[in-house]
């Protein structure tokens, strides 16, 4: 028995190995995907998981950084060419800009079901090269202000449907408790082009300034940006938080979701975050306006779509595409809606999101639609502008000057040099890089 048992394992393992041979195997694409840190983008990472089920031959590679490192790291690897990555997280200001150096690849022939019409007309143009897509919106947003109805109840006032910045300025100082942790008015204080400079140039030309005037000289020191810096500065150390110039979009999030806020102005994506139990106090007191202007409506709020686009470097092209296109897709926003719940669906990308079961649920939505449409990327300012864009200017240099001059509104803020030196020296940076650069052009 023992003897016979022998002579069939060597025949045994013989059929095994041809057996093994014979199963198919799977060349594994790997794409490397880098993100920004914030929840929705975390949330995607945590539900790829489907998507790997469903493409057994991909493999996704997760790079999930911080606003400013991500955007230091993605100009850098593509500018040199060095396809560290695969799937890049770029926003309307990067997409035109490179798209049209062509370092990226142009997103054509997309699914039928993909529905590309179905995108919101202003994200799809702000993403687009000569009409041709070159990244493909993860999630829209414009610019909504939050606060607190609970507090507004307690104080006798009342919030209108659509502010102006000095307004705002009334209610945080009769809103500011700060014996008791309370702050009239959260704002992003974190240096950086798509930071505080983010929010402080929609205030700007709320009070009508422009960055530059028609012949690209900058105008840093005009009375416009002259009122709207110190408005900024003055109302923030009066009546925002401490360490503020350490705070951006999450920093902000956090203190407003832990009952700290008063008032918050900022990206209309964070409504599902402010009104979600799980992570918000004040849940239940959360109100929604518009925008506020001030002597204009122009430019006052702001327009921005996080998406996803591939670089041409890439060596893993069709997998990449594969992945954008499942996560930013009709079924994606239905698997959120399905796993996470119908407010916490990724907004402003999609027409088809806005339906009436969506406005329903979500408190948010009819003013992020409101200010979706309103904004403007072509009239940013109530004067005439050579430039396109309204939180940003889409010149190239516009990421350095702006990363420079919203050092110095930071250093503004924790008092290391007046608003009139901050402007000052605003003014003389962004002459310097644009005569750097040859504009006029």
């Amino acid at each position: 028995m023992l003897q016979t048992c022998k002579a069939k394992l060597p025949q045994a393992l013989f059929l095994l190995s041809g057996l093994a041979l014979a199963m198919p195997s799977y060349a594994v694409d790997t794409v490397t995907i880098a993100t920004v840190n914030n929840s929705d983008m975390i949330r995607m990472q945590r539900l790829s998981k489907v998507f790997e089920q469903q493409h057994p031959d991909i493999k996704l590679n997760w790079v999930v950084l911080e606003e400013n490192v991500l955007r230091q790291r993605l100009t850098t690897d593509i500018a040199t060419q060095g396809g560290q990555f695969d799937v890049l997280t770029i926003g309307t200001y990067e997409t035109p800009l490179w798209g049209a150096k062509h370092w990226l690849e142009p997103l054509t022939e997309l699914p039928a079901d993909y529905d590309a019409d179905d995108i919101f007309p202003s994200v799809r143009q702000g993403l687009s090269v000569n009409d041709t897509l070159y990244a493909l919106p993860f999630y829209g947003e414009s610019t909504v202000t939050y606060y607190r109805i609970d507090l507004f109840k307690q104080a006798g006032l009342s919030m209108p449907a659509h502010p102006t910045w000095t307004q705002l300025g009334e209610f945080a100082a009769k809103l500011t408790a700060k014996d008791q942790g309370q702050y009239g008015m959260c704002l992003r204080g974190k240096a950086g082009w798509g930071e505080n400079i983010a929010l402080l140039s929609t205030m700007a030309n709320a009070f009508g300034a422009r960055w530059f005037d028609e012949q690209w000289k900058p105008e840093l020191t005009s009375p416009e940006w002259t009122a709207a810096a110190n408005f900024y500065v003055n109302t923030l150390k009066q009546y925002g938080p401490p360490g503020v110039s350490s705070n951006g979009f999450n920093e902000t999030l956090a203190l407003f979701n832990s009952g700290k806020c008063a008032i918050w102005v900022d990206a209309s994506v964070a409504g599902s975050f402010t009104t979600d139990k799980t992570q918000s106090k004040v849940a239940d007191s959360v109100g929604f306006a518009a925008a506020p202007t001030e002597v204009t409506d122009k430019g006052s709020s702001w327009l921005y779509a996080w998406s996803l686009a591939i670089p041409a470097t890439s060596k893993h092209k069709d997998a990449a595409k594969a992945f954008i296109t499942w996560a930013t897709s009709k079924d994606y926003i239905q698997l959120v809606a399905d796993k996470e719940g119908i407010t916490n669906v990724p907004p402003g990308t999609r027409q088809s999101t806005y339906n009436e079961a969506y406005l329903k649920a979500a408190p948010f939505a009819q003013v992020t639609l409101e200010m979706m449409k309103h904004a403007d990327p072509a009239h940013p300012s109530a004067q005439p502008v050579p430039y396109v864009g309204i939180q940003y200017v889409t010149i190239p240099e516009f990421q350095a000057i702006g990363t420079s001059v919203g050092k110095l509104f930071s250093a503004a803020l924790t008092g290391g040099m007046s608003v009139d030196q901050a402007l000052l020296q605003a003014q003389s940076t962004t002459e310097r890089e644009m005569k750097r650069a040859g504009y006029p052009k």
